[in-house]
């Protein structure tokens, strides 16, 4: 497939009825050992995830580290593959530029809670430069309305997020993402406000499951740096395993 065909397919599969679930990942092998998996239709990677990789914290590595990093993902598959873009990197519309020419078709970029006006701007910077660039580039415009809301009212970050989200849709994104632990209660409130088949969701600890996400009309589900945390804990496992006389389990799959 071309760029913008692989684009229009990521578009797809956010206004498909079942709920689109992404395993992120974070360098070129993990996007491979996933992208093996028969139930895989596109890939994501996780920011915190390849920040962490080269050892940086999450949203301070730098933009020209990460596009690299992103764009090895890209080369490696024919599936289509969204980025995490962290906020743009203050030049959200030449990010995305850069960003296509490495292969990236789609990307969450987030909003940090910044000024509406100030986001809202972001996201269409990002639009914009989609449509310059000849792609129909799948923004997943995320608002932090939940997870930098601090301590205000539930009901607060639902109307921040519902008012974030609709301006995000108005300017082209294609789906608007919400972080957070979210009950069902709240996601069927964002699903009224926003629209249905327009919320992303990540899957955390006590978060609902997929299918119930899909059930109440949610587009798609991520996992962030939680899948890069549970190869390293299996990882840190087999050490103390190994450590203790154990040995290599008979299970182990050559995935590299």
């Amino acid at each position: 497939m071309t760029a913008a065909e692989k684009a229009q397919k990521l578009r797809s599969l956010y206004d498909a009825p079942e709920i689109l679930r992404v395993v992120n990942i974070w360098d070129v092998i993990s996007a491979k050992a996933i992208a093996d998996v028969s139930q895989t239709t596109a890939l994501a990677t996780a920011g915190h995830s390849i920040a962490a990789t080269f050892g940086y914290a999450d949203g301070q590595i730098p933009r020209e580290l990460m596009l690299d990093m992103v764009g090895r993902i890209a080369a490696s598959t024919e599936l289509p593959v969204s980025a995490d873009l962290d906020d743009g990197y203050d030049d959200a519309g030449e990010t995305t530029r850069l960003a296509i020419a490495a292969g990236i078709v789609g990307a969450n970029v987030e909003d940090r809670l910044k000024p509406l006006a100030e986001s809202v701007a972001v996201m269409e910077a990002i639009v914009k430069a989609g449509e310059a660039e000849g792609i129909p580039f799948a923004l997943n415009a995320r608002t932090d309305a939940f997870v930098r809301g601090g301590d205000r009212p539930v009901e607060a970050s639902i109307a921040d997020a519902i008012e974030r989200g609709r301006a995000f849709l108005d300017v082209g994104a294609t789906c608007v993402f919400v972080p957070g632990i979210l009950d069902a209660d709240v996601t069927r409130q964002l699903v009224e406000g926003i629209g249905e088949r327009k919320i992303s969701v990540i899957g955390l600890p006590g978060a609902l499951t997929a299918a119930e996400y899909e059930a109440l009309g949610v587009a798609r589900i991520s996992y962030g740096p939680m899948i890069q945390r549970v190869g390293l804990t299996a990882v840190q496992d087999v050490a103390t395993s190994l450590y203790a006389d154990g040995v290599i389990p008979a299970s182990t799959r050559a995935l590299n």
